[in-house]
């Protein structure tokens, strides 16, 4: 099972007919569950420790912790496909967490088992939420051996 912790709601309808798009194919491989927590708007400090306290609560250490970190590892579409096809071997749930628009604290840094970065570059986190759910479900017709787009 995968899930997706991430921070704040989806506000246009766009960004969430993608997201039920994808989520209706990656439910062909396998489960998959968003969760998500409220953004807060205090001071820098104040709102990481806010956002990782409300991760807190729903981070499970049994599951295989991966961080959308810019400062993460970087990978091509088919590393990130082995990667996870490995990764479901051993693990029964995979969770990714995408931060606030402040990112997150360093405590949640050195708490997961992965850390990862798609880009160099700052996506909003509605639109990288459908990036992360593309590539999921890429990596599931890249290991399947099943024909999609280049």
């Amino acid at each position: 099972m995968f899930k997706i912790i991430c921070i704040g709601k989806i506000k246009e309808s766009f960004y969430r007919e993608a997201i039920n798009e994808y989520l209706k194919r990656i439910s062909k491989y396998t489960k998959i569950e968003i969760i998500e927590l409220p953004d807060k708007n205090f001071d820098y400090k104040k709102t990481l420790k806010e956002e990782y306290n409300s991760i807190m609560e729903v981070y499970n250490p049994n599951d295989y912790n991966i961080l959308m970190d810019i400062d993460g590892t970087k990978m091509d579409s088919i590393s990130f496909a082995t990667k996870l096809d490995n990764l479901l071997v051993q693990n029964s749930n995979i969770t990714f967490i995408i931060g606030g628009s402040y990112g997150v604290a360093d405590e949640l840094k050195e708490k997961v088992d992965f850390r990862i970065s798609f880009s160099l570059m700052t996506f909003p986190h509605q639109l990288f939420r459908v990036i992360l759910l593309e590539q999921l479900y890429r990596s599931f017709k890249i290991n399947n051996n099943e024909e999609y787009h280049k």
